[in-house]
């Protein structure tokens, strides 16, 4: 079983049909919608300061959600994968997004729908991404905008496979 914590007196809140990975840590002011999945060794940190995220969120093993006392919210939309290590705070990341492995995304930045955060990239504070590009590197830039095809085929079919992991998981208890 997960660690499910509140905090001054707040407890975490799921919608339907999502995955929490046993040694996974969901604390405090944590809302999540329907689908969602948190995997081995990832932590959300609803603390300082809430965190919301929306349908079919994936949040994979030993990524960090946080965010920053009495100044950054996170809000997550629907349709976003957070990759391996990632560390994602006190930001809002929009609807159909992949935030690669090992990547930073810093307080107050916005990243726009269709998007794709190459993994390792650092999004310093306060950067607005448009939409439906891929950022990359250290700060990261952007260098390409995405074309429809790539939604497809990496942002939605992650999204989409991290659902049906968590199935596989489900199935076994």
């Amino acid at each position: 079983m997960a660690l499910l914590k509140p905090v001054k007196g707040i407890h975490p809140k799921f919608g339907n049909d999502c995955y929490l990975a046993e040694n996974s840590t969901i604390v405090g002011d944590v809302v999540m919608g329907d689908q969602c999945s948190v995997w081995f060794n990832a932590v959300i940190r609803g603390d300082v300061n809430s965190i919301r995220m929306g349908n079919k969120v994936n949040v994979q093993d030993g990524a960090v959600i946080h965010c920053t006392y009495q100044k950054t919210k996170t809000v997550i939309g629907n349709n976003v994968s957070i990759g391996h290590n990632a560390l994602v705070h006190g930001c809002i990341i929009h609807d159909d997004v992949l935030i690669g492995m090992g990547a930073i995304v810093m307080d107050n930045c916005e990243i726009g729908s269709n998007t794709i955060i190459a993994a390792g990239a650092v999004v310093l504070e306060n950067t607005k991404v448009e939409p439906g590009v891929i950022y990359a590197g250290i700060p990261a830039k952007k260098v390409k905008d995405i074309d429809q095809q790539l939604i497809k085929g990496e942002i939605n079919r992650i999204a989409d496979n991290y659902v049906m992991y968590s199935g596989w998981f489900k199935e076994e208890k």
